[in-house]
């Protein structure tokens, strides 16, 4: 499993790298009917200073959560965490601990905050601070950060160093080679008996019981109305929370959108020929760009399949990396780097180019720094994310499925691609060390609403697709659909149109303000000499 990669991670360093008990849904509902603006005890005190117990949930004050970068916001936010229980369905079992830090409005104080819900699945979301506020979230409104379960700051964090490592030690292998797969689905298993060894119930580890936290928080935390913003993952996750707790709910923002209903294998192969074809298409429109790399498209989907029959194996040096690193690229590799090199799209046509003239330095350079960075191990939750995937993807989709859908988006790419899609090699095998049980087919239904709705879509978006924004819109009544043009996976870390239209999103939730997407131009296109 390769996790959509934090846009924080992409933005800072510039280099590639990427829940089902509804048992007290009914007590939710009643505490509402009684909650005031603010909570009778503490009407005027800031967000986040009292503890408070909401049903089986507790939030209590204290310090700021660990993270996984220096985090300077944290010097002035209000903190503590929220205590929860790990299964619901479970009436006396062990509780879990989600660290939550909130940080003021920077100028004038919205009543409404904003809630951050972080992408992966698996990623920290007290690790997006500086992500979210890089984009100005916080320039009218608190917004509320917590960690969802298994992740980097709770307690416990499921994360899985062995898998992280598997993924830079496996450089010099052949990607999509049964072999790899036997080791990877190896590391899978091992970090899964080593989490459920130390009392884990991994099947309580997946977005329903994530949205319940979400709203045990509000109800916590005393606030009468929030907003959410979701990035990738947390799109999906916004949206089943909307279905299940609208109560409260002022407005949402979903930004790299993954609707619950197409979540798994096959939707990536479609993001993955959405998001390639558009920088194709951009590089066609100029003229310098055409003239130097002409048929861009045809000459990446051949070296795709030269690849796969012929790997390539080079050596290449990075920085902070004592010894040469040996890189096998085959044309599994070649997908999953564009998938990723969409965020830094400019240079995509020369890396091909140079590739397919015989130079694959700059590509496996890239495609290993990712991997090798201190920052790609033991950040991700792979017990969130495997909960996620196994429990609420591939129960509802066949191995066959995924090809299938492969095979409509790239037809000339050899069954062994295929049979991996982008960012999700050896799931279903995964999924079956992983061993836990199917959510409810429910957990994918269509989410229907008239709750006011920004829906953020980036033209380039190899990952989730520009074209999921639109599908997801079709059955929100109240929502602005927006696809900003030549920007990857999850508009806001990269756009400031997109941020823009964001902030004013949450003050004019009907009619937020978009003329910025009118002047956005493609990018200059690196042409080699």
């Amino acid at each position: 499993m390769t996790p959509i990669p934090p846009p924080h991670r992409r933005r800072d360093r510039r280099r590639i790298r990427v829940t089902l008990a509804g048992a007290t849904a009914g007590a939710l509902l009643a505490g509402l009917a009684a909650l005031p603006a603010r909570a009778a005890d503490g009407a005027d005190a800031p967000l986040g200073t009292l503890a408070r117990t909401a049903g089986r949930a507790h939030f209590e004050p204290g310090p700021c959560p660990r993270t996984a970068d220096p985090t300077p916001a944290l010097d002035g936010a209000r903190c503590g965490t929220l205590t929860v229980p790990e299964n619901r369905a479970r009436h006396n079992g062990r509780t879990i601990t989600l660290a939550v830090a909130i940080v003021p409005a920077a100028r004038k104080r919205a009543p409404d905050p904003v809630v951050w819900l972080a992408g992966g699945p698996g990623d920290d979301a007290n690790s997006e601070i500086q992500l979210a506020l890089g984009g100005g979230l916080n320039q009218d409104r608190d917004v509320i950060f917590m960690s969802q379960r298994g992740t980097y700051s709770a307690d416990p964090a499921l994360t899985c160093p062995n898998v992280d490592r598997f993924a830079a030690d496996s450089l010099g292998l052949v990607y999509g080679a049964p072999s790899t797969g036997r080791l990877h689905v190896g590391a899978t298993r091992a970090c899964r008996d080593r989490l459920v060894g130390l009392g884990a119930d991994l099947s309580a580890y997946n977005s329903t019981e994530s949205a319940h936290d979400y709203a045990d928080l509000r109800l916590a935390l005393g606030i009468r109305q929030w907003n959410l913003f979701g990035i990738s993952y947390g799109t999906d996750l916004a949206l089943l929370y909307q279905r299940l707790h609208p109560e409260g709910l002022r407005s949402v923002g979903i930004d790299g959108v993954l609707p619950p209903s197409l979540a798994g294998g096959a939707v990536t192969w479609k993001a993955a020929r959405e998001g390639f074809d558009g920088i194709f298409r951009a590089c066609a429109d100029q003229p310098a760009c055409n003239d130097r790399y002409p048929e861009l498209k045809a000459t990446f989907e051949r070296l795709v399949r030269e690849l796969e029959a012929r790997p390539v194996t080079t050596t290449v040096t990075l920085p902070d990396h004592p010894d040469p690193v040996e890189v096998t690229l085959d044309g599994g590799v070649l997908v999953n780097w564009l998938t990723f090199a969409s965020h830094l799209a400019a240079g995509v046509p020369r890396s091909i180019d140079e590739l397919a003239h015989g130079d694959p330095g700059r590509i496996a350079t890239q495609w290993a720094g990712g991997k090798l960075s201190p920052q790609a191990v033991g950040r991700m939750s792979h017990g969130l994310a495997y909960g996620v995937f196994c429990s609420e993807w591939t129960p509802f989709e066949t191995e066959q499925d995924v090809i299938e859908a492969g095979r409509r988006a790239f037809p000339s790419f050899p069954g062994s691609v295929l049979a991996n899609a982008p960012l999700l090699p050896w799931l279903h095998e995964d999924c079956r060390a992983w061993d836990v049980p199917a959510a409810p087919a429910s957990v994918r239904d269509v989410t229907r609403s008239d709750i006011p709705t920004l829906v953020l879509s980036g033209g380039f978006d190899a990952q989730t697709a520009p074209s999921s924004g639109p599908y997801a819109a079709r059955t929100l009544s109240r929502s602005t659909a927006v696809t900003v043009p030549y920007v990857a996976h999850v508009v806001f870390a990269d756009s400031p149109c997109a941020q823009a239209v964001t902030r004013s999103f949450f003050d004019t939730p009907t009619a937020p303000d978009t003329e910025c997407l009118a002047c956005l131009q493609p990018p200059e296109f690196e042409i080699a000499p």
